[in-house]
């Protein structure tokens, strides 16, 4: 299975030869502001299957969860395409707004519930988790 997708301009594009290990809908303060006021969509896949072409620039900060984050955009249009935990550098997140077929993202779970705003649009057909879920595989 091969899952591609890139950046609104182009300058950065992927090719991941796996399937998802989960993908989870982030309502941590970090993920809001990355988000534009909503959550992100984020779907997790083995780093090493991973091939990215162009050059990202990589943002470095601490999650709300604690984990120092590397969460990299285009240079050139801005847009957020991952984030890698430096707890767990096996693995790449790939933001669900980039992927070329978006119906590779089947959320699994919510998370961060507890920092969602009270308008917040949550599905309550997927399992809520008030904070960090352990980590994926």
């Amino acid at each position: 299975m091969a899952v591609t997708g890139g950046c609104l301009c182009g300058a950065v594009r992927y090719e991941i030869e796996a399937a998802p290990i989960t993908t989870r809908i982030c309502w941590c303060h970090l993920c809001q502001r990355i988000g534009a006021g909503g959550a992100t969509v984020n779907v997790c896949f083995p780093k090493a299957a991973a091939r990215i072409s162009g050059q990202p620039r990589d943002f470095v900060s601490t999650a709300d969860s604690g984990n120092v984050m590397h969460r990299r955009f285009c240079q050139d249009c801005g847009v957020h395409l991952f984030s890698e935990a430096e707890s767990r550098p096996h693995l790449i997140f790939v933001r669900a707004g980039t992927l070329d077929d978006p119906e590779v993202a089947q959320p699994a779970a919510t998370i961060w519930v507890s920092a969602a705003p009270s308008w917040a649009c949550i599905d309550e057909r997927i399992p809520r988790i008030n904070e960090q879920p352990p980590p994926a595989a």
